[in-house]
């Protein structure tokens, strides 16, 4: 299904990661298992502790560092679950340098700032733990197609049911029903 190998970025809240460790784990494994690569370790394993005894010019160096890995990653996925202002900070930097991210929360709303934001490149989903590899498996899906020409773009599970569903009790391609929806908009 996939035509290459994809570099992910992954960041997420470490103030809060002995809460939120085992839903950061399963979005991190779920990427491997699917063939690809993620950087994540500065995330599961460095304390915020550590963090506050760096010394400014070794916080410049780390924030450089993160900054090479989003630019150099074709996507990130950010657990958002727990506000956190430098988690706000990499994902506004990803989308200012066109990079794909997938904004995941599993409780209450989506991040106020991110939700009414107008991009296409930026998708925010509520997940569970039994909805979340289906929302991984359409984001990457988005980001290794949206290298063609084709015209793809995200879509929730939901929405994937309803077309698979019309599929199979129209007898039509999915593609076939989307464009006569457009031209009757039209």
């Amino acid at each position: 299904m996939h035509h290459k190998l994809l570099k992910l970025y992954f960041t997420g809240s470490i103030a809060a990661r002995d809460q939120y460790i085992k839903k950061y784990k399963q979005i991190i494994e779920h990427v491997h298992g699917s063939g690809h690569e993620i950087i994540a370790d500065h995330i599961l394993t460095m304390s915020e502790d550590e963090i506050h005894h760096k010394t400014r010019s070794e916080r410049l160096k780390f924030h450089t560092k993160i900054e090479n890995w989003i630019h150099t990653s074709d996507a990130m996925i950010a657990e958002t679950s727990f506000p956190s202002i430098s988690v706000g900070y990499e994902i506004s930097l990803a989308l200012r340098v066109g990079k794909p991210v997938l904004v995941l929360y599993c409780d209450g709303n989506p991040p106020s700032l991110l939700a009414h934001h107008r991009d296409e490149k930026l998708m925010c989903e509520k997940y569970t733990s039994s909805t979340l590899p289906q929302i991984i498996d359409n984001f990457l899906h988005y980001i290794d197609a949206s290298s063609d020409l084709r015209f793809t773009f995200f879509i929730t599970p939901k929405i994937s049911a309803h077309l698979d569903n019309i599929a199979k009790t129209e007898k039509l391609p999915k593609s076939v029903y989307l464009r006569r929806l457009i031209e009757n908009d039209m």
